[in-house]
């Protein structure tokens, strides 16, 4: 078993080391608290083969230019037609340079549609890029 999926599962649910709850607020009111996995994580879970994947909810013409290596686009208009296109097991991370809280509606859709596996990656794209790490580019 890898170590991302040993660091699993209480309650049905996704504990990573990195993880961090995070609670925004909406026009609304509270938004519930969404799974951050940090950038640091993702990038030594690639580095070590972990079964990961990589979801770019920013639009097509973003991803084309540059990317997280390995990564799938579905880009967020897409993602409610999309999800059956999502694994239901192993570690998948949402990420994309979302106004805030777009992040947390994909987040939230997938949830409600059954994932427990999904986790978002804090900072977004724009934290990757800032830290110097790997992109695929076309």
């Amino acid at each position: 078993m890898t170590r991302a999926l040993r660091s699993l599962v209480i309650g049905g649910g996704w504990l990573l080391a990195n993880a961090v709850p995070v609670a925004a607020t909406h026009s609304l009111g509270p938004m519930p608290t969404v799974p951050l996995v940090a950038a640091d994580y993702v990038k030594s879970a690639l580095a070590a083969r972990e079964p990961i994947r990589l979801i770019d909810l920013r639009p097509s013409k973003d991803y084309e230019v540059s990317r997280l290596p390995q990564a799938q686009s579905i880009p967020l208009s897409e993602l409610r037609n999309r999800d059956s296109e999502i694994p239901r097991v192993g570690l998948v991370v949402l990420y994309c340079t979302c106004a805030p809280g777009e992040d947390w509606h994909a987040y939230e859709l997938l949830h409600v549609r059954g994932y427990r596996n999904v986790v978002v990656l804090a900072g977004g794209f724009s934290q990757w890029v800032e830290r110097g790490y790997p992109l695929e580019k076309r």
